[in-house]
């Protein structure tokens, strides 16, 4: 498969991103819609949609938007990128197999398609990055049954070992964590110096991906009140007390362990650009409650930034043409800032060799 990027020098070019389409039950084509609308993201980065055109459609007339994009077929997609936004028809979804704010095999199937595509473009280099638009989780799984989650689906169709983790981004606050979707009872047990030391250092490359030259990362205890001292638990001073330490002197910008109940609060006081949280609702709730409508999920660990709002696929307000796009615009923006960055830093790679 060709690549499809047009030239340009690394430091002017626009990276190339995919932009799959998520479930079509929800409002994951009306957001793509918007998304496409919006100049600040066609200004950013050049687009290559992944979908079905008649569901685009579908969403475009809801959210009340006019289209102005280059549709291709899946076979002749990978000639030279024009300046308007690229769509790859995949003709894989009627609108009419569609029901509405409801999870289904065949809106699995199709959101599934894309991604898989999508995946593959960017593993062979054709794009930089992928940002998507909402998935059900449920409708995934009737059609990929071994789907956990994206981390999950990307390693299984990428054949990918490397250490892959979720991040959630919020303008002024990242989120990370050392446990993400297990049972509560089982977070003791993979808690590790290990383990947190490589949140660490991975939370510290992807901030830097992002243009954060010096970041500054707050890490929450476990128990109430950061353990009190061993009077509620262990895990601060025989874990996490010792990671940290081990953590700053490798020259990592980090402190904590800090109570997880005034953590966010002290981040945004003192400046830290993440935290990172012991298991996943210690860290989501804070995020949802900061910026629900402005959340972004990251895919961090990946060759290529992989990019989603945080909101999921809002069936009760699917069709009504008031899905707010404002997630969905930060995850394209990220997603364009991290690859432009990417990007550069091979170029200044090659031109040191």
């Amino acid at each position: 498969m060709a690549n499809a990027k047009p030239a340009a020098t690394a430091e002017a070019e626009r990276p190339v991103l995919a932009l799959v389409m998520g479930d079509p039950a929800g409002i994951s084509p009306e957001l793509t819609a918007q998304m496409l609308a919006l100049p600040e993201l066609r200004n950013a980065a050049h687009f290559i949609v992944i979908g079905d055109r008649r569901i685009l459609e579908e969403g475009a007339g809801t959210a009340n938007i006019e289209l102005d994009l280059d549709y291709r077929s899946a076979s002749d997609f990978s000639t030279e990128l024009s300046e308007r936004p690229v769509f790859v028809d995949l003709c894989n979804l009627d609108p009419q197999n569609v029901v509405r704010g409801e999870a289904t095999l065949a809106g699995g199937t199709f959101a599934t398609e894309n991604f898989r595509f999508a995946l593959h473009l960017a593993d062979k280099g054709s794009v930089d990055g992928i940002c998507f638009t909402p998935f059900n989780k449920k409708a995934m799984r009737y059609a990929y049954p071994g789907y956990d989650d994206e981390i999950r689906f990307v390693s299984d169709v990428l054949s990918f070992n490397g250490k892959m983790r979720e991040f959630n981004v919020l303008e002024r606050v990242w989120n990370a964590r050392v446990t993400s979707h297990i049972p509560l009872s089982a977070v003791s047990a993979h808690i590790s110096i290990g383990a947190i030391l490589a949140e660490v250092e991975l939370t510290t490359a992807c901030l830097r991906l992002a243009g954060i030259d010096n970041p500054k990362i707050a890490v929450a205890g476990l128990n109430p009140h950061a353990g009190d001292g061993g009077s509620f638990g262990m895990e601060e001073i025989e874990v996490i007390e010792p990671a940290v330490a081990r953590a700053k002197a490798a020259g990592y910008a980090v402190d904590g362990p800090f109570p997880a109940d005034t953590v966010f609060l002290r981040a945004l006081k003192e400046g830290f650009h993440a935290v990172l949280t012991m298991y996943h609702d210690q860290g989501q709730i804070a995020m949802k409650m900061m910026g629900f409508d402005k959340g972004v999920t990251m895919m961090g660990g990946l060759p290529f930034p992989l990019c989603t709002p945080a909101h999921g696929t809002a069936y009760d307000i699917a069709g009504r043409g008031i899905a707010d796009v404002g997630a969905s615009r930060e995850a394209g923006l990220l997603a364009a800032k991290m690859a432009r960055q990417q990007i550069v830093s091979r170029e200044a790679g090659r031109n040191r060799s």
